[in-house]
């Protein structure tokens, strides 16, 4: 047990009588005031008020490019390849000469065509002259009407006669002009199919390709659950088209720029693919400069469509919950959730099909240190919404050119 003198027994006291006049003091002072809210004063945010307008619309899916025309070249007769007159990959004109075949047997063919042609005009004359003699006979009754028939007869057999030899020379002509096979198009040539000295036996036969690339096509599909949302959309009101029905397309190339040149949309299928489930559509371009090659992978932009009295709200204030996605507007100075459904989007801009109304203060900024009913203390004056970018931009993803998941 430990001893104390009288000096350590006092020096004690001393401490105990102090430590109890500061716990006095203590409570004796009044307390400071709490903030509201858990002991935690209102989160500061930025919020944005939301007024209907009239946007553009960017539609945007995956495409490639062909020829607006693509021709395969065939002979029309049978016979050995004499020449070809193009450059391979070359451009051509409508009507140049392209392959030539031997047309020596076709120069024969015609001769004999023409000979026999002249034999039936010869025979038609002589026939037309025996009729013509009997013609007074009968009427004197000099001759039986039998050798009179006869002879009239025997005209028609040769007038007959002789349009079917001027039938087998306009063949024999033909067949001739075929020799010469010329490009159906103008474009440009694929490799020749067949060499020089090969026998050809007809159509059957390829010989070349000839794409037309002035203008250029750009083939794209619509997802068939895109197309639906769109016609929805039109019924609705939602989506209105130019007062002529015509879309403009563009064209984004690999490297991100934009081709200089536009179109319009003319084609969009009213089937749906079995294979892919999309819709096929495609633009012609011109491409003066053929600065535009078959087979390119691009992005397709369609615009000239427009969305009346869309409400528009950053991306940022898009949130998604167990039952879809939300956002936090401003009622009575505290926090609200609100469930939204969004449509478009562009950049950082949502476009929002429900959910709001013009007025509602949607919360921008500070939306990760709120939850439903927080108080919440608006940092910055309310106003219009001038963040979000004024289009609506539908961009598929390159997979069945479906929104992709940024939606």
């Amino acid at each position: 047990m430990p001893v104390y003198t009288t000096s350590s027994t006092h020096v004690f006291m001393r401490f105990m009588i102090a430590g109890s006049a500061f716990a006095a003091l203590a409570a004796c002072q009044p307390k400071a005031a709490q903030p509201p809210g858990g002991g935690f004063p209102p989160a500061e945010v930025s919020i944005i008020v939301v007024q209907p307008k009239t946007v553009p619309v960017t539609f945007e899916y995956v495409g490639q490019t062909a020829g607006s025309r693509e021709v395969e070249v065939r002979a029309r007769v049978n016979g050995i390849l004499q020449k070809r007159n193009y450059r391979e990959g070359g451009a051509v004109q409508m009507g140049q000469s392209l392959f030539i075949i031997d047309p020596a047997p076709f120069e024969a063919a015609r001769a004999r065509a023409e000979a026999d042609m002249a034999g039936a005009d010869a025979r038609l004359g002589q026939a037309r002259r025996n009729a013509a003699r009997l013609k007074p006979l009968i009427e004197a009754n000099a001759v039986s009407q039998k050798d009179y028939d006869d002879a009239v007869s025997s005209e028609q057999i040769a007038a007959a006669d002789l349009k079917s030899a001027k039938a087998r020379l306009t063949e024999a002509s033909l067949n001739m002009e075929y020799t010469m096979v010329k490009s159906p198009a103008t474009g440009y040539t694929s490799r020749a199919l067949r060499s020089e000295g090969n026998l050809i036996s007809g159509p059957e036969v390829l010989l070349t390709t000839i794409t037309q690339i002035d203008p250029i096509r750009v083939n794209f599909g619509i997802a068939g659950d895109w197309y639906a949302k769109w016609t929805r959309d039109l019924n609705a009101g939602r989506l209105k088209l130019p007062a002529d029905d015509k879309l403009d397309v563009r064209v984004k190339l690999p490297d991100g720029t934009i081709y200089a040149k536009r179109g319009q949309l003319d084609f969009i299928d009213q089937r749906t693919s079995t294979t892919t489930g999309t819709i096929d559509a495609h633009a012609d371009l011109p491409n003066p400069d053929s600065a535009l090659k078959p087979g390119q992978f691009v992005r397709v932009q369609i615009t000239g469509a427009t969305r009346p009295n869309a409400i528009l709200v950053p991306q940022r204030a898009v949130l998604e919950g167990p039952k879809g996605k939300f956002v936090y507007v401003v009622n009575d100075g505290k926090a609200e959730s609100r469930p939204v459904e969004v449509g478009d989007w562009s950049d950082d801009t949502w476009v929002v099909d429900s959910g709001l109304k013009a007025g509602d203060q949607v919360i921008v900024d500070g939306v990760m240190k709120i939850g439903p009913g927080a108080p919440v203390h608006i940092a910055q004056p309310a106003t219009d919404a001038k963040a979000p970018p004024a289009a609506g931009k539908a961009t598929p993803s390159d997979v069945g050119n479906k929104p992709s998941g940024k939606q």
